[in-house]
């Protein structure tokens, strides 16, 4: 059972703000070695096929000069896993991607596209990376994902996040049976989308989870409290939430 939960800080946004004016301001590498000071267990950046925040040449900066594991995500697409073969990260988490949307929106139908994924899972396993596949809290999805072979889910926790108070409880309920299933299944368990303040509390001190992967939040709240604050205080909430379940 785990007991320290690790945090990812996404670092995306900080790349859409500069790339609103172009130049080299601000810097997402700056705010990932920033990230890695206040607490942060690991980085993530999601590599997108239009480019539209985090550039290859920040995938190249950030793995020579951050000193905590790049979870690189990335689509199921003969250029992205090239790309993640080039650069051997410490993880590739596999996630859907439309052009059309302005965040991912949902979780890998790993169920239909399995024939599709397998691919891409032993590819990246075999050079030691390890895969995650962001998926929904759904059982057939995480078994899906088992007779794939990825050692890592990600659930998408974003209906949680959003929803009223009356079908929050619902979809915590939902998030607490897959990671009770992804156990049983042998998988490690991560979660995140949209998680705040506010929402991080019930899903962190669900001792089965390893790892939370925050970005557009903390990034947001980086404008009126600094990035080190934001992250420190994030830190704080979960490891309280953690602690006052383990007790």
């Amino acid at each position: 059972m785990e007991t320290y939960l690790r945090l990812g800080v996404n670092i995306d946004h900080v790349a859409t703000i500069r790339n609103a004016r172009g130049g080299d301001h601000p810097d997402p590498v700056r705010a990932a070695k920033m990230a890695e000071q206040a607490g942060a267990d690991g980085i993530t950046a999601h590599l997108r096929e239009d480019r539209r925040h985090i550039s290859d040449a920040d995938i190249e900066r950030l793995i020579a000069d951050i000193n905590v594991p790049l979870n690189l995500e990335i689509a199921a697409t003969d250029e992205m896993l090239a790309i993640a073969l080039r650069h051997k990260p410490h993880a590739a988490c596999i996630v859907p991607e439309k052009r059309e949307e302005q965040t991912t929106e949902g979780g890998l139908d790993v169920v239909g596209g399995a024939n599709h994924l397998r691919r891409y899972v032993d590819k990246l396993a075999n050079e030691g990376i390890r895969v995650s596949l962001f998926i929904e809290p759904d059982k057939a999805q995480l078994d899906a994902a088992a007779r794939l072979g990825a050692p890592v889910v990600e659930l998408h926790v974003g209906a949680y996040c959003d929803a009223r108070q009356v079908t929050r409880s619902r979809e915590l309920a939902r998030i607490e049976s897959a990671v009770l299933h992804a156990h049983d299944l042998g998988l490690e368990c991560h979660a995140g989308h949209g998680l705040t303040y506010d929402t991080v509390g019930p899903v962190a001190a669900m001792p089965l989870i390893a790892e939370l992967n925050i970005g557009h939040f903390l990034i947001g709240e980086a404008i009126f409290t600094g990035l080190e604050s934001a992250i420190m205080r994030m830190r704080s909430a979960m490891d309280k939430a953690r602690a006052k379940k383990s007790a």
